[in-house]
């Protein structure tokens, strides 16, 4: 239910609740030639303080500093073209069809990424990049599992500095008050979801559920329950298990948030896209958890690249600093080696244990 308040003359400002979050008057900043979205600001920071939680973590856990970054690359790249192919494959009635500009689907400027497709293409990212130095994908998915809802919850401001993917029109005095701005459409058309006053066709409603409030407040308890989980039960949430405890709970916040949303979306048996996806998804992490579970023992534990590991590296090249003027490096020397052969004798330079003769007979036979 909405309060109808006595408008100004050709203002639509009635159905509007007597408290609620005010839309921000601009979306976007102009430096010269080049505009700056407040949207893509929003990601970004995002992304930023997830690579920095995600090295804190991994560091932790005993990883090298700067892997992190490596990773983000390539995984932000990747899941920037995923997140927006989903919203294209899902949302295409808005770029394909009569009146419409195909062209526009490549326009990442305008908005419009699907959170589905970011992750799914961000994995590729960071899969590959793992496989190529060794290391260990259960170890990087429990690092990074806190860390996206976190990303997520600031993303997601992006929808209100545009105004969009709001919820149905309430009273409530958390509701965010969407403008009918000319600014926004030259023919003064409304915002994609709001709704007209009843028995109206040229007054819509200014306050709606505010989705984005909402989301940002459950990624944000997602985040800090996963962190805490990593924590509490670190011997029982490797193997990607803490990973799909992320995609379960989002699943359950985005599924009831999506509910709310009032904006174009495709149904299946009255339910949206997105809703039957959260649904899928939950499904296919419960029984990934399940698996895994039961594996426990069979996932790598890498942390650190392949040849980077302790007592391997080389530090020496120089022949002319070698005790061995033949010598062309010189390996950093195992400590535990070391003391091996002082103890031994029979522990020889390549690591190999010589023939230790047993009591007795001359030729090593037991007497």
């Amino acid at each position: 239910m909405t309060i109808p308040l006595i408008a100004p003359e050709g203002a639509a400002d009635t159905g509007r609740a007597l408290a609620a979050i005010p839309s921000p008057d601009v979306s976007s900043i102009s430096l010269g030639p080049v505009t700056i979205h407040f949207y893509a600001l929003c990601i970004l920071a995002g992304v930023v303080v997830a690579v920095f939680w995600a090295e804190r973590r991994w560091s932790a856990m005993g990883g090298e500093r700067g892997t992190m970054m490596d990773l983000a690359v390539p995984a932000v790249l990747l899941g920037l073209v995923g997140g927006r192919l989903y919203h294209v494959i899902t949302d295409y009635q808005l770029y394909f069809g009569p009146g419409r500009d195909p062209i526009q689907a490549l326009n990442i400027r305008s908005g419009g990424l699907g959170i589905w497709g970011a992750v799914a293409l961000g994995a590729v990212g960071v899969w590959y990049v793992a496989r190529r130095r060794g290391l260990s994908m259960s170890k990087l998915s429990f690092a990074i599992a806190p860390t996206i809802p976190l990303a997520q919850a600031l993303g997601r401001w992006g929808n209100y500095f545009n105004q969009e993917l709001f919820g149905a029109p309430t009273d409530l005095p958390w509701a965010v008050r969407v403008s009918l701005d000319y600014t926004y459409n030259a023919n003064g058309e409304p915002r994609p979801g709001m709704q007209p006053l009843p028995g109206s066709t040229t007054e819509y409603h200014t306050t709606y559920h505010p989705t984005f409030l909402y989301e940002f407040l459950w990624c944000l308890a997602l985040a800090a329950l996963l962190a805490w989980l990593g924590r509490r039960f670190e011997d029982r949430l490797g193997g990607g298990r803490l990973f799909a405890l992320y995609i379960m709970g989002y699943c359950v916040g985005r599924f009831w948030i999506e509910y709310l949303r009032v904006d174009p979306a495709h149904e299946i048996l009255g339910l949206r896209l997105n809703n039957w996806t959260s649904v899928l998804l939950f499904a296919g992490a419960l029984a990934y958890f399940w698996w895994a579970g039961r594996r426990m023992d069979r996932f790598s534990t890498r942390v650190v690249p392949v040849g980077h590991d302790s007592g391997t590296q080389v530090f020496d090249t120089d022949p002319a600093s070698s005790d061995d003027p033949a010598a062309e490096t010189t390996a950093v020397d195992d400590p535990d080696r070391t003391r091996a052969a002082t103890a031994d004798p029979t522990v020889v330079d390549d690591g190999a244990t010589a023939p230790r003769p047993e009591a007795g007979g001359a030729d090593g036979a037991r007497s």
